[in-house]
């Protein structure tokens, strides 16, 4: 992979992870509810799902599902229906004193897990990334030895700021009332992202 290639897709990637989206969503509230060191459990879900998203774009396993209406569909249409559950959840528990102590480690992750795997950005981005960005002339096990590490390290970076955002307003004295609104507008962020996946269409490989 070119140097000039690796410095697009670098800049695609942090566009990519930096842009507010479920999987931050889910940081902030976890860094508020859970605090900054078991919140981390959290992103590493996100990296577990990165690193596995990364393998199957490289097989073509995503681009399968996206040329499959009926699979991609159904896989659209319950990911929006658990971020909208999610979302008024979020919502209903929002005046609720945050809980630390009834969320095992486990739950955390799982949760995390299935944020970021039904995340309505993942499957567009990692298409994205390997329809524009991979070389066709250069192998692509050669490529993935560059594209895996930048794409995991930029990730680990931008979800951790995230949660530290979270953990950071969670001990901050803020008064009751900004905090169940800033809640309620999480659960609004989850509500508005499963609409939007569930009204979306296949991505397109194409430039």
């Amino acid at each position: 992979m070119s140097f000039q290639a690796w410095t697009v897709f670098t800049l695609f990637w942090v566009v990519f992870v930096t842009t507010p989206g479920p999987n931050a969503v889910n940081c902030i509230t976890n860094g508020m509810t859970l605090g900054m060191r078991r919140a981390m459990i959290g992103v590493l879900a996100i990296l577990t799902q990165a690193t596995a998203f990364l393998i199957f774009s490289a097989l073509g396993v995503t681009a399968l599902i996206a040329h499959s209406p009926t699979a991609f569909r159904i896989a659209q249409l319950v990911g929006a229906a658990f971020l909208v559950w999610m979302g008024v959840r979020t919502w209903i528990n929002a005046t609720r004193p945050p809980k630390t102590s009834d969320r095992p480690a486990r739950h955390v992750y799982l949760h995390a897990l299935a944020v970021a795997t039904i995340n309505p950005k993942s499957v567009a981005g990692y298409l994205a990334a390997f329809s524009q960005f991979v070389q066709p002339d250069v192998p692509i096990a050669d490529q993935m030895l560059v594209i895996v590490p930048t794409a995991l390290t930029l990730t680990a970076l931008s979800y951790t700021t995230f949660t530290a955002l979270g953990a950071g307003l969670g001990r901050a004295a803020l008064g009751a009332v900004f905090n169940t609104w800033f809640r309620r507008c999480l659960g609004i962020c989850f509500v508005i992202y499963g609409v939007l996946l569930g009204v979306s269409t296949a991505p397109s490989q194409g430039s």
